[in-house]
């Protein structure tokens, strides 16, 4: 099926078309910030501002918290609407993207442009404002590197996985530049666990949506024959480094609580990335994709416990 016989099929009736202040445009507002995804970049520079904090020796407050994480969200969510924006053509041929609002056509390209750009902006002087220079330049490479290098690469070649980790590691650096005003070896370290643990869970949604990506022409995986090596490539490699990266981290207390709680959930992450290569199915992919959603919280509130040496 073509996309504009699908943006067709999913059009908004007369009667969801309300005024700019109807609840279906608002909604469809909403959605462009792709609020799903907003909730785990908090997450992430949550946790880097936290440990930023006590890596620092420096006093956690609220306010700084609340500045930081009100900026990224703004550019954040800019930067969800102009990727929908420059690919609303693509999601229109993507089963679980034609009803974005974008692509179904339920908002102007116009207005989505100037919306994006809007939050982007406000986001970034927002950050340089109340928090630093630093925390603001980091959102602006994020957005920069995420528009112009990993989606335009998407329909380009598999290696677009790779690009996309960079931006998509960045929350925990704003994080930390926002509590410390810069970054060391440990802002690294935190930046190379969420790194690495985006290609297990990428690899399960692209294997989930392979028949939608290879319709909108993304190569997020390759063709034919070398499909499963690089599968395999991507899945466990970056599994087996996350969980000897993990190690790196410094408990401050309870060592023996830290690592034994990390190995157990980096052995269960494994052993689902294992299985998602053996058997290439698709549940085995939705079990990888549940592990990693449990696998980076679970840590993340681990290491924010027991690795903060401002509660040492």
């Amino acid at each position: 099926m073509s996309g504009p016989s699908m943006v067709t099929r999913f059009s908004p009736s007369g009667r969801q078309k309300r005024g700019l202040l109807g609840s279906t445009v608002l909604n469809d507002y909403w959605a462009l910030t792709k609020p799903e995804v907003n909730f785990l970049i908090l997450i992430t520079t949550a946790v880097g501002f936290y440990l930023g904090c006590g890596n620092e020796g420096r006093p956690f407050s609220i306010m700084p918290l609340f500045n930081t994480l009100l900026g990224t969200l703004l550019v954040a969510s800019g930067t969800g609407t102009l990727n929908q924006y420059i690919e609303r053509g693509f999601d229109a041929q993507m089963r679980r993207t034609v009803r974005r609002p974008a692509a179904a056509g339920r908002l102007k390209p116009q207005a989505v442009l100037v919306f994006g750009i809007t939050l982007a902006a406000v986001g970034s002087v927002y950050l340089s404002a109340t928090v630093n220079g630093l925390a603001s330049a980091l959102a602006i490479l994020t957005l920069l590197t995420y528009l112009f290098l990993y989606t335009p690469l998407k329909r380009e070649t598999p290696l677009c996985v790779l690009v996309g980790a960079f931006p998509g590691a960045m929350p925990t650096l704003i994080g930390w530049a926002a509590a410390s005003g810069r970054l060391n070896s440990d802002a690294w370290t935190l930046y190379a666990i969420l790194f690495l643990w985006q290609f297990p869970h990428f690899m399960a949604i692209a294997w989930m949506y392979r028949e939608d990506y290879d319709r909108a022409g993304y190569l997020v995986l390759p063709k034919g024959n070398a499909r499963v090596p690089f599968m395999t490539l991507e899945t466990l490699l970056p599994l087996l480094a996350l969980v000897a990266i993990s190690i790196v981290q410094s408990p401050t207390r309870y060592a023996a609580i830290f690592y034994g709680a990390g190995a157990l959930l980096g052995l269960g992450f494994v052993y689902f990335g294992l299985e998602f290569v053996l058997r290439r199915s698709r549940s085995a992919a939705r079990r990888l994709l549940a592990a990693s959603i449990v696998y980076l919280p679970s840590f993340f509130v681990l290491s924010a416990t027991l690795c903060n040496r401002g509660r040492s």
